[in-house]
Formats: C-alpha cells, structure tokens, sequence
C-alpha cells in the first residue's frame, strides 16, 4: 500500500504536473498563527506541507528562517507545537500530505520511538532529516517504518553518484535535491544546477525527485516544474509573513503566493 506522500504525489503526476510543496516553521510567528498559515499554505494549493521544526543552531537554513526560528523559539514553541500544528493541519485538509523538517538533535533528544509514534498519531505522513547521514539512520527509519511514516533525504549539487545511489535507496516518499549549494533563501534565478541533479537523482531511483532551495515565485516555479516532479518552496513564504503588517494580511499573502505557484506549476 503507497504511503500518504507517495499517494498525494502520484496524484499530481496522474495530472501531469509537478507537485507543490511548502514550508513554514511551527510557533511562526506565534503557536496559532502558524497552524494557521500552514492551513493557509494548503487553501492556496500545496499538495504537500513541511512544518519546521524549530532550531537554534541551523545549517541549511538561511537568514530568512532564522530570524522565524527566533521568534518561534522566543516565543517558547516546544515539540509538543509541532506535533499539534501537524494535527490541526492534517484534521483541516486530511487529503494533504503533512511532514516535519528537522534537525537530528530535537528528534534524539525527544526519544525515537516516541517522536515517530507521537508524529503518526498526529497524522504526520514523515519527515525530512537533512543532516542525519544514512549510514547513522536505521534506528529512525525503523521506528518511522512501524509506524508508516516515510523519510526523505537531501542531496546537492556536490553529491556524487555512488552517494547519490546510497542516499535514495535509503529515503522513502521522495528525494528532497537542493537546487543551489549553500543555504536556504530566494534568488533570482534558479541554479542551473538543478536539472542535472534531478537527472542523475532519478538515474538511481523511481521515487520522485523534488528541488528546493530558491523558489520565489509562479515564473521559476514552472521553469522547476519542467523537469522535477515536485516544486519546494519556503523562505518566500516565510518572507511574506514577515513583510505583513499584522496576521490577517500574513495569511492572505502565503494563501496568494501558494495560490501563484499552484499555477505555475500547472503551466504546460
């Protein structure tokens, strides 16, 4: 039986597109407001949502995360937040995949077992753990597997192919590839580096091959549709919440910008 990630992106290929996936961190920019913008982020058309986890000491996330870290974890957000942002989300929009991204150390330090089951009960599909090494996994993935959930890996530019091999037969649900080497944050044009990845992504794989990392808008939001099967975006939303002048307009810019880049992945 496909898991609730696979099933949701099996659903955008069977439309011919690419899947829309966003990012929004728990506790951002409060407990509430962020449950609230990660519904906003599925009403604007994201198959797929990741909920942040917060962390104090990042190393793929740019400046513009760090700073709705911050006010997250001032703000007092605990594990039990994000476990609750991924219920409200998944009880709200059930048809939606709903993923934690996370750093390895709030995960150990909450229990294995217990973060997996607690997560699956919330109604979580998985999780990206972009600095666990797949050598250093199998304790999470089997727990994780009990539990139906999937595990999804990055892979960059720099990634060579034997590891490229290693990393996707380890992940499940998709392969998260980092368009750009360095860290999260918009950008004017999206790293050509990005299309070679996908290929020699799916050269060791048939799970689907999504690319984050610089996606800001419908126009590259399109151009990464064209040869990924799914379009990761964060920081532009983050960025939109931030830009807001109180949370009512927060909200209903991340519900126009995901609705935005609902159609440029829809373009032909």
């Amino acid at each position: 039986m496909a898991s609730k990630l696979s099933a949701v992106l099996a659903a955008a290929k069977s439309e011919h597109r690419a899947a829309l996936i966003g990012y929004l961190p728990a506790g951002f920019p409060t407990v509430d407001g962020g449950i609230a913008a990660v519904k906003a982020l599925i009403e604007g058309g994201c198959d797929v949502v990741e909920v942040g986890l917060p962390h104090s000491d990042p190393v793929l996330d740019g400046p513009t995360i760090q700073t709705a870290d911050d006010i997250a974890l001032r703000g007092g957000v605990r594990i039990t937040d994000v476990l609750r942002t991924v219920a409200e989300a998944t009880a709200a929009h059930p048809g939606t995949a709903v993923l934690v991204m996370t750093y390895w150390n709030p995960v150990e330090r909450f229990g294995v077992a217990r973060f997996a089951a607690e997560l699956a009960a919330a109604g979580g599909a998985g999780v990206i753990l972009p600095d666990l090494p797949v050598e250093e996994s199998d304790e999470w993935r089997k727990a994780a597997g009990e539990h139906g959930l999937d595990t999804v890996f990055v892979v960059a530019p720099s990634s060579k192919d034997p590891r490229l091999a290693e990393v996707t037969a380890a992940g499940s649900g998709f392969v998260y590839a980092a368009a750009v080497m360095g860290v999260t944050g918009t950008r004017a044009a999206v790293g050509n580096l990005a299309e070679d990845l996908v290929a020699r992504t799916r050269a060791t794989t048939d799970l689907p091959v999504c690319v984050g990392l610089g996606v800001s808008n419908a126009d590259q939001a399109a151009q990464v549709a064209g040869f990924a099967d799914g379009v990761i975006v964060g920081s532009a939303f983050v960025q939109r919440i931030l830009d807001a002048a109180d949370e009512a307009a927060g909200l209903a810019a991340v519900r126009g910008l995901a609705a935005e880049l609902a159609e440029g992945v829809r373009r032909r």
